[in-house]
């Protein structure tokens, strides 16, 4: 259903704008939002529809809704560079991005792909209740074994591999290889390493799919990731079995091991909501209970394997084995790579973790962005103010960061918008933990599929700190709170406060999305599943990897503190570098 804005002439009046938008309804169309700021509406119309606003005397513009990104576009090329691979395979790569400091910035800007805006006032619930076919298979990886088809996998293949204990990981894990570029021999430990983890989270993976209810796993959505959970185990398995006797011992083993994390990582870029379309069309079939417990598990093991294979990606682009040339020339593997891109990625990175991470920064960009959504789709602007230690940094994922701050923004501004409170300012709140403070450490239980690693184990990695410092930050608004009906299900996946509503404006005719609820709430290569209740729940996997939490305070009529807690990798030294 094509969407388009309209926008009016400056000097008309309310009457030329009221009978603009009754000519748009007598064409077919269907009025969305309607812009004060603008002086215009959004419309759409059916499939077909021919319409003829563009002579409306009263009308200045016919638009078509566009999707907008909330990059900037030189920032971005950091990420492109860094990360180009994780959308298609690296033999694919084109020397079109190179890094590109944040300073080259006019604002700060986000740094991942996590967040998407479709202006489109189609509803989303609309796209949650219609079946869409899959999308065909990703073609096959380049085989990690130099040419030879990998075997076929069988079930006790996988039975026997999830039986295996799984590493507990943390942020040390990700940083202990040192900074880029590595040796080669640092490289080799890392894409090993990658090695030892990956199959065995997959084949967990596999297993707990398998235990789903038949009719579930029938299901097109869920069959498709059970597919390719397969594709990418059997890809990765007889490399794995070698382990012991090093299986990643050339360079030309490490770039067709990358190769294979490249597809791994396109080929489940869409896990998420595929997942919660499944579990959505099988609602019938399985209770609540079931599919939280599922996704809770599932979406944070989720979380660690794609933190590994994203991991070694960055630093193999960042360090270049490729280029190495031997005494013989360049490999067939390396020859492969040429078009890979150059430069090399901030001093302060370590693969994709940020060992200097402003949280203030990454907040402000966040809010600008949730804020120019409200602007557009509400006509008011909520003001935000960052108050306590602003220019704290510290060493953690910034997609992460990006995704979880957006969420709870996200909420906080709607939040204030709907209780007519937007004057009232977001005050967020950022505070360092003392570097010295004693803590204990906590299991990751639901990212490591409920198994602990042995501390005694040579596979045990401790942390480079224990007291690594961590970061607090509280959003806090004026927007009443949540109700007592509501706050035992905010943790929830699929429970969304805004459903109801839209499903009743959807079946009216009318749009039941606005702007915020249509954000992409996942790095899924612009597939969404916003609108289905994942956003918090997920922010709550997001924060408790490393061993952080998210915690809820309302006061019921008057407003929520959220209260969002990150744990660091502590201090990295020189002698890391």
């Amino acid at each position: 259903m094509p969407s388009y804005i309209i926008t009016c002439r400056p000097d008309a009046s309310k009457e030329e704008v009221a009978a603009a938008k009754k000519t748009a309804v007598e064409q077919g169309g269907t009025i969305g939002h309607e812009y004060e700021l603008l002086k215009g509406f959004s419309v759409s119309f059916p499939d077909g529809t021919v319409n003829t606003l563009s002579q409306h005397p009263s009308i200045a513009s016919v638009d078509a809704d566009q999707v907008v990104s909330t990059h900037c576009a030189k920032h971005s090329a950091h990420r492109d560079a860094a990360m180009r691979c994780l959308v298609r395979p690296l033999r694919a790569v084109q020397p079109t991005a190179t890094f590109v400091s944040k300073r080259h910035c006019s604002r700060p800007c986000l740094r991942s792909p996590h967040l998407r805006l479709s202006l489109s006032t189609a509803p989303h619930h609309e796209h949650a209740r219609e079946h869409q076919p899959p999308p065909p298979p990703p073609p096959p990886p380049h085989p990690i074994s130099h040419g030879k088809e990998p075997p076929p996998l069988r079930d006790q293949d996988i039975s026997r591999l999830a039986e295996e204990p799984v590493h507990q990981l943390r942020l040390a894990d990700l940083v202990k290889h040192g900074w880029p570029p590595l040796s080669e021999e640092a490289l080799l430990q890392s894409a090993n390493f990658s090695l030892e983890l990956i199959p065995i989270r997959l084949a967990r993976r596999l297993q707990a799919l398998r235990s789903l209810p038949y009719i579930v796993v029938s299901n097109p959505h869920v069959r498709q990731i059970y597919g390719n959970y397969r594709h990418s185990l059997r890809s990765l398995l007889p490399l794995w079995r070698r382990r012991a006797e090093g299986a990643v011992a050339t360079l030309d083993d490490e770039i067709a091991f990358t190769e294979s994390l490249a597809d791994l990582v396109a080929t489940h870029q869409n896990t998420i909501p595929f997942l919660a379309q499944g579990f959505l069309e099988c609602r019938k079939y399985i209770s609540p209970a079931h599919v939280t417990a599922f996704l809770d598990e599932h979406l944070r093991a989720r979380i660690g394997t794609r933190l590994i294979a994203e991991q070694h990606i960055a630093l193999h682009l960042s360090s270049r084995p490729f280029e190495r040339k031997s005494d013989t020339g360049p490999s067939p593997a390396a020859s492969s790579l040429d078009s890979a891109p150059t430069g090399q990625p901030p001093p302060s990175y370590i693969g994709i973790i940020d060992t200097q991470l402003r949280p203030a920064q990454t907040i402000d960009s966040c809010a600008g962005f949730v804020a120019d959504i409200c602007e557009l789709n509400y006509g008011v602007r909520p003001e935000w103010r960052i108050d306590g230690e602003p220019g704290t940094t510290f060493a953690y994922v910034p997609m992460h960061l990006e995704y979880i701050v957006t969420e709870l923004l996200k909420n906080a501004f709607r939040a204030v918008v709907e209780g007519n409170m937007s004057r009232e300012p977001i005050v967020i709140t950022i505070a360092p933990e003392p570097p010295n403070r004693l803590r204990p450490e906590r299991p990751l239980g639901p990212d490591n599929d409920g198994i602990i690693g042995d501390g005694n184990s040579p596979a045990a990695i401790l942390p480079l700190d224990e007291n690594a410092p961590g970061v607090t930050i509280r959003i806090r608004d004026r927007g009443g709170g949540i109700s007592p009906e509501v706050l035992p299900n905010i943790w929830s996946y699929s429970f969304t406060t805004f459903s109801d509503a839209a499903q009743a404006s959807t079946d009216d005719g009318g749009f039941g999305s606005d702007g915020l609820d249509i954000i992409s709430s996942a790095n899924n290569g612009g597939s969404s599943i916003a609108g289905l209740g994942y956003g918090l729940p997920l922010s709550r996997a997001y924060a408790e990897f490393f061993g952080g939490g998210i915690d809820v305070q309302s006061l019921y009529g008057w407003g929520t503190d959220v209260y969002l807690r990150l744990k660091g990798v502590g201090s990295i030294g020189d002698s890391n570098k």
